[in-house]
């Protein structure tokens, strides 16, 4: 599995062969607190870079999820409709939301590596 990248948003990406996983951060949903509800976008669906793909509830706000790289979703993580908590449990792993074929790989070249959005991350207020 190839190593993750992360937008501005608190979204990470990784590559699993041709296909691309994306959930939240650790840091998002330590931020969101208990996640109670995601609502994911139906198979099939054109996600276009930096806009909504998903929603995520908690019990203390409603946040967007954003797209960190164009393409089709091809699977969605049905098993956050029993759990959502698997969000705050395991936000990198089982976590994840959705995977999608990207419609352009390089645009993972213009996000963040690891050691970039933990500098980012420490400089939020």
């Amino acid at each position: 599995m190839a190593t993750p990248r992360f937008t501005k948003d608190h979204e990470w990406v990784r590559l699993d062969g041709d296909l691309a996983v994306v959930g939240i951060t650790d840091y998002a949903q330590s931020q969101l607190g208990d996640v109670v509800y995601v609502e994911l976008p139906e198979i099939g669906r054109h996600l276009v870079k930096d806009k909504e793909a998903a929603v995520v509830e908690s019990v203390k706000a409603a946040s967007d999820v954003y797209a960190p790289v164009s393409g089709e979703v091809v699977e969605i993580n049905d098993a956050l409709a029993a759990d959502p908590a698997t969000v705050n449990a395991d936000p990198m792993g089982e976590g994840w939301f959705i995977k999608l074929r990207p419609a352009d790989p390089k645009q993972l070249e213009d996000l963040m590596d690891e050691a970039a959005y933990r500098r980012f991350v420490e400089e939020q207020p």
